[in-house]
C-alpha cells in the first residue's frame, strides 16, 4: 500500500458522515417533549406570560484541525423555522471567535473557518447564536449556545524532556537490572485514537542493554558485563506514537549508561621478589622503600592494607599504608647493626580492605611478596658503654684523684681507637679534666660542695683515625658533703643589758647555721670560751641557746659595752667549732625593761676620738670652705674683658678661656715661633685687667749655635720668673727646634730621589744612640754582595 492510498483511506475514515455531517445536527426538531406549553405565572401587573416554543436547536459542531485547503473551511449551518427564505431574517454569531476565527453568513446560516485551527493549542470553541429579524432588529428565536470541538490528526511526534541523559549500573549485575526508565511524551489527543499512544524500542546499545515498550525502563541484557574490560556504553532509545505501527511518528533520546567498579578484582604485586637497602645508620622511622601491589579496581573498591607476616626482620622493621599513593612504606624500627647482620628477609601482605561478598568466588583478595634488605655499612661514631654517667666524690679528695671512668668503643669492623676530651663549655672553671686515652676522669681543682653540689659535663668520644665521627655523653659529678665548716652566728646580734638588770635575766636568744649538710641534720653546741662573771651561756638543745645575766646591776659610766665570746660546735666528724663575739650595750631602761638611752660616749670610743676633738675638726672644716669661697670669687673677677660673641680668638689661652687667635698679637706674637731672632718688644695684653705693670723686658737673641735643651730651660726659667707673665696655659718659644742640624735630613722618601746608593757610615760618629740606624742602614753593600 503506497502512501497516497493510506492517505486516502485516512480522509475517509475521518469524514464519514457520523462525524462531519451538520444536517444532523442542525435539523429543526418538532419534538412535543421539547415544547413547553406557556403556564400561568402571577405577576406584579397582573398578566399572565406564556412561554413561546423553541424553533431551533443543536448541540455542537465538529472541526478538523490542520486544514490545507486554499478556501475557508466549511464548518455548519444556522438555520431557523421562522426562515421562509425571503432574507427577512439576519443571523448573528457571538463567543469565542466569532468574526475573527469563525464567520457566519447573514442570510444563509453558514459557518465559516477563516485560517487553519491546531487542536494542541485550543481543543474547543463556544459561541452563540441568534436569529433577528433584519426590519425591525428583534430576535425571532432566543439565543443559543453551541460548542464547536476540533478533532485531533497525529501531527505531533514524541518527544524527551532530555536530549541526552546519564545513567549508571553495578558491573557484574545480572540480566534484566534495572538501569534507567525514559518517558517521552505526544501533544495528541489520547482520547483520540493512538495518536498519542507511545511504544519504546532500542536503535542502538544491543546486546548489552534492552527497553520495555510500554514503560521505556532499560535493562541490562548481558550477564558479567565487567568495567575493567568495557566502562562506558551508548544507547539510543526511540519512541513512537500509533502504538509503534506504520506510519507513526517517532523521536529518539540518547543514553549514556557507564558502569561502576565492584570490588571483583584482587590486588597483586608485580614482582615476587622486591630488593632493597639501607645504611646502619638510619635512625628509627626511617623510610628505606616501598612496595605496591596493584588493583585494577577503583575507588574503596581498589584500597589496600600492607602487613608484614613473617620473615627474620619482622621485628626490625615496619610497614605502613599510604592512603594517597596506596603503596606500603617500610621503615626502621629497630637500630641496625652491619656488624652484627647485613641482610634481612620480610614476607609482606597486600589484602583488600572492602571486600564484597558477591564476588568472595573470585578471591583470595590479597597477595604476598618477599622483600630483601641488605644493610650497607658506614663509619659509625664511637658508642659509649652507658647512655649517661653519674659519679659522687666527697669535696675533701685531692687534687689529681680520679673519680671515674667512661668507656667508649668503635662499632665498626676496624674498630679504630677512640680519643676522649671534656667539653669546656661545660666545665668553664675547668674543675675537671680526662685521660685522652683510657677516659679517666680525675678533679684538677679543689672541690666545694657548699659552693656547687652537681656538676654537669660532657664528655666527646671521637674517632682517632676520624674525628669528624665523635659521640657525646652526659656525666653527673655529685660532689659528697664533708664536714668542713664551722658554724656560725645565724644573724647579727644587737644586744643590750639594763643598768638595773637582776641575775639570771634573759637579754638575748642565739642561734647558729652551719654551711655543711651532715645526714643526720644540723645539732649545734654553744658555750662560752672562758667563765664570765656577767654573763653566762644556757643551750637549749634546739640548735638555740640564751644569754642571761649573771650579776645584780650595770652601770654604763664604769663600763659602757660587754664583749662575750661564745663557742659554737656541731656534732660532725670531724667537729668544727667557731667563736662569735656578742656585743653588749650597756642601756638606761624603764621599769618594765624597755630601753631608753645608751652611752653616746660608747659609740665613739671605738674610733678614738672624744666630743671636744670631733668640734676642732668641724671648725677647720667650716674655715676651709669659707677660704675655697673667697678664692672663687677672686677668680671670678678676672674674667676678660673681651665678652661679645662675634670677637672669637683661636688661641687657648687659659682653662675655660678662649685666646684671640692669630690676628692676638698682643697675647701672643707667633712670629717668634718662626724666628726667634726677630722678638718684638712685649705689649700688654688686651684681654684681661693686668694687676701691677711692670716695665717689660727684652729677651736676648739665642745664638745661632745654641743647643735646643738648652734654649728651652733658658726660655722656661725666664717666663717662671717674670712677673708680668699671666696666669694662664699659654704658649711660649718652647718648641724652638733651632736655626739648623748637620744631620740634615734623615727622610726615606728624599733618599729615594737620589741616583747613587747612600752612604749611612757616619751614623755611627753621631754616638751611641745612632747605633741602631747605623746597623740598619750601614750593612747595605754587604746585603747586595751577600
Amino acid at each position: 500500500m503506497t502512501i497516497y492510498q493510506f492517505l486516502l483511506l485516512f480522509l475517509l475514515w475521518v469524514c464519514l458522515p457520523h462525524f462531519c455531517s451538520p444536517e444532523i445536527m442542525f435539523r429543526r426538531t418538532s419534538m412535543p417533549q421539547k415544547r413547553i406549553l406557556g403556564a400561568r405565572i402571577p405577576r406584579s401587573d397582573g398578566k399572565i406570560l406564556h412561554r413561546q416554543k423553541r424553533g431551533w436547536m443543536w448541540n455542537q459542531f465538529f472541526l478538523l484541525e490542520e486544514y490545507t485547503g486554499s478556501d475557508y473551511q466549511y464548518v455548519g449551518k444556522l438555520h431557523s423555522d421562522q426562515d421562509k427564505g425571503d432574507g427577512s431574517l439576519k443571523y448573528i454569531l457571538s463567543g469565542d471567535g466569532a468574526g475573527t476565527l469563525f464567520i457566519i453568513d447573514e442570510k444563509t446560516g453558514d459557518i465559516h473557518a477563516t485560517r487553519r485551527i491546531d487542536r494542541e493549542e485550543k481543543a474547543f470553541y463556544t459561541l452563540r447564536a441568534q436569529a433577528i429579524n433584519r426590519r425591525t432588529l428583534r430576535p425571532v428565536e432566543p439565543e443559543s449556545e453551541f460548542v464547536i470541538k476540533i478533532h485531533d490528526i497525529n501531527d505531533n511526534e514524541p518527544t524527551f524532556p532530555e536530549e541526552i541523559y546519564t545513567a549508571s549500573v553495578p558491573e557484574m549485575s545480572v540480566v534484566g537490572t534495572s538501569v534507567v526508565q525514559v518517558t517521552a511524551t505526544d501533544a495528541d489527543d489520547p482520547s483520540y485514537g493512538n495518536s498519542a499512544r507511545v511504544i519504546y524500542s532500542i536503535l542502538q546499545g544491543q546486546p548489552y542493554f534492552s527497553v520495555e515498550p510500554e514503560t521505556g525502563i532499560i535493562r541490562t541484557a548481558l550477564p558479567n558485563m565487567n568495567r575493567e574490560n568495557r566502562e562506558q556504553y551508548q544507547v539510543v532509545i526511540q519512541a513512537k506514537d500509533m502504538g509503534g505501527q506504520m506510519g507513526g511518528l517517532s523521536g529518539t533520546t540518547t543514553v549514556n549508561i557507564t558502569l561502576t567498579d565492584v570490588n571483583d578484582n584482587p590486588p597483586r604485586f608485580p614482582q615476587n621478589t622486591i630488593h632493597l637497602r639501607v645504611l646502619e645508620s638510619s635512625p628509627v622511622g626511617t623510610s628505606i622503600g616501598s612496595v605496591k601491589a596493584t588493583d585494577a579496581d577503583t575507588g574503596k573498591n581498589a584500597e589496600v592494607e600492607y602487613r608484614i607476616i613473617d620473615g627474620d626482620g619482622i621485628d626490625m622493621f615496619d610497614i605502613r599504608t599510604e592512603k594517597d599513593t596506596q603503596e606500603g612504606i617500610i621503615t626502621v624500627k629497630k637500630p641496625l647493626d652491619y656488624e652484627s647482620r647485613r641482610l634481612y628477609t620480610l614476607k609482606v601482605e597486600a589484602e583488600n580492605t572492602h571486600v564484597d561478598p558477591r564476588f568472595y568466588y573470585l578471591g583470595p583478595f590479597k597477595d604476598t611478596a618477599i622483600v630483601k634488605i641488605s644493610i650497607e655499612d658506614v663509619d659509625e661514631p664511637p658508642v659509649f658503654s652507658r647512655s649517661s654517667y653519674l659519679f659522687e666524690v666527697h669535696e675533701d679528695i685531692e687534687v689529681g684523684t680520679i673519680i671515674g671512668t667512661v668507656m667508649a668503643r668503635d662499632p665498626d669492623s676496624t674498630s679504630s681507637p677512640i680519643r676522649f676530651s671534656l667539653d669546656r663549655h661545660t666545665d668553664l672553671d675547668r674543675i675537671f679534666n680526662i685521660h685522652s686515652g683510657n677516659g679517666s676522669l680525675y678533679t684538677s681543682k679543689p672541690l666545694d660542695r657548699e659552693l656547687s653540689q652537681w656538676h654537669n659535663l660532657t664528655v666527646i668520644a671521637a674517632e682517632i683515625n676520624n674525628p669528624k665521627e665523635m659521640t657525646r655523653v652526659a656525666v653527673f659529678v655529685r660532689i659528697l658533703d664533708v664536714n668542713d665548716n664551722a658554724p656560725q652566728f645565724a644573724v647579727f646580734y644587737d644586744t643590750f643589758v639594763c643598768e638595773n638588770a637582776r641575775p639570771g635575766q634573759l637579754i638575748q636568744t642565739i642561734s647558729a647555721v652551719d654551711k655543711d649538710d651532715p645526714l643526720g641534720g644540723q645539732k649545734f653546741f654553744f658555750s662560752l670560751a672562758a667563765v664570765n662573771p656577767n654573763f653566762t651561756v644556757q643551750d637549749n638543745e634546739d640548735n638555740t641557746a640564751r644569754i642571761l645575766t649573771r650579776k645584780n646591776g650595770f652601770s654604763r659610766h664604769e663600763i659602757s659595752t660587754y664583749l662575750l665570746p661564745v663557742v659554737i660546735s656541731d656534732n660532725d666528724y670531724p667537729i668544727q667549732s667557731s667563736t662569735g663575739t656578742l656585743t653588749i650595750r650597756v642601756c638606761a631602761c624603764d621599769s618594765q625593761g624597755n630601753m631608753q638611752s645608751c652611752s653616746a660616749e660608747a659609740l665613739l670610743l671605738p674610733a678614738g676620738l672624744s666630743t671636744g676633738a670631733l668640734v676642732a675638726i668641724l671648725l677647720c672644716i667650716i674655715i676651709l670652705l669659707v677660704v675655697l669661697f673667697a678664692a672663687l670669687k677672686r677668680q671670678r673677677k678676672k674674667e676678660p674683658l673681651i665678652l661679645s660673641k662675634e670677637d672669637i680668638r683661636d688661641n687657648i689661652v687659659s682653662y675655660n678661656d678662649e685666646g684671640g687667635g692669630e690676628e692676638d698679637t698682643q697675647a701672643f706674637d707667633i712670629g717668634t715661633l718662626r724666628n726667634p731672632a726677630a722678638i718684638e718688644e712685649k705689649k700688654l695684653r688686651r684681654d684681661i685687667i693686668p694687676e701691677t705693670l711692670f716695665i717689660p723686658r727684652r729677651t736676648p737673641t739665642a745664638p745661632d749655635n745654641t743647643d735646643v735643651r738648652d734654649f728651652i730651660n733658658e726660655r722656661l726659667k725666664e717666663h717662671d720668673l717674670d712677673p708680668t707673665a699671666p696666669p694662664y696655659d699659654s704658649l711660649a718659644t718652647y718648641a724652638y727646634e733651632g736655626n739648623d742640624s748637620i744631620a740634615e735630613s734623615l727622610s726615606s722618601l728624599e733618599s729615594g730621589t737620589t741616583d747613587g746608593d747612600q752612604n749611612y757610615d757616619y751614623l755611627r760618629e753621631w754616638g751611641p744612640r745612632f747605633n741602631k740606624l747605623a746597623e740598619m742602614y750601614g750593612g747595605g753593600e754587604s746585603d747586595k754582595d751577600s
